[in-house]
């Protein structure tokens, strides 16, 4: 049995967020911080205690990439949940690519 994830989710999207944790606690995780900017968001990312981060890539109109950097400076993962494709990434990280095995079908 795998061990349960402690979940950190950005996504300004009052209802879609909500959506996210409850698809994250029906895979027997748990969401240990949200945030629905990027300021409120900026101190979760610096001192939350989490596994992965779950960032949404546009939050009102401010850009993620500063989390993500933040999160990747602490060592911990982080997966972009966004209606973006790989073109949306933020400039810092727009040459990253997945790595998972899976291919989405278009």
């Amino acid at each position: 049995m795998q061990a349960a994830l402690a979940v950190f989710i950005l996504e300004d999207e009052a209802l879609v967020r909500m959506m996210i944790i409850q698809m994250v606690e029906e895979l027997g995780h748990r969401v240990v911080a949200e945030a629905g900017s990027v300021s409120e968001a900026l101190p979760l990312a610096e001192q939350a205690a989490f596994d992965l981060a779950l960032l949404d890539i546009n939050v009102g109109g401010d850009n993620s990439a500063d989390i993500a950097a933040i999160v990747e400076r602490r060592s911990l993962p982080f997966i972009f949940v966004s209606s973006y494709n790989a073109a949306g990434l933020p400039a810092p990280l727009n040459d990253r690519r997945s790595k998972s095995p899976f291919k989405l079908k278009r």
